[in-house]
């Protein structure tokens, strides 16, 4: 299982990568394939800010539909237009080409309550 050392997780299962102010999240390779196969993904929140832990979206697989939470406050900048045409690409690809959205940064202490790869992979027993 692809757990990469240079990002943050949450209990919920979402990643989150800082680069400067703004930040890309998405779903663990663990959650995708606990999913299955995603056959959509619903993000309606661009454009607001949102707090750690609220809900910004949805991820349909064929067993299921999940939602998405913030794994920190800030104002969702960007969601990935790609996932509407290839949702598999979170299957594929969770921690490139199936990123989901992009926050700014609105308080960069709450990134020390999140977890560490170490700390994750101890989360789901890997």
């Amino acid at each position: 299982m692809n757990i990469p050392a240079d990002l943050k997780y949450t209990k919920e299962h979402e990643w989150i990568k800082v680069d400067g102010d703004v930040a890309t999240v998405g779903i663990t390779d663990f959650a995708q394939g606990e999913l299955g196969d995603i056959v959509y993904v619903e993000i309606e929140t661009e454009g607001e800010t949102l707090d750690a832990e609220e809900v910004f979206g949805t991820v349909e697989a064929v067993k299921t539909v999940s939602d998405l939470f913030m794994p920190i406050g800030g104002e969702i900048l960007e969601f990935n237009q790609g996932l509407e045409a290839d949702p598999e690409a979170v299957n594929r690809d969770p921690y490139g080409a199936g990123w989901m959205i992009k926050i700014q940064v609105a308080n960069a202490s709450e990134l020390d309550s999140l977890l560490s790869a170490d700390e994750y992979k101890d989360l789901i027993g890997g």
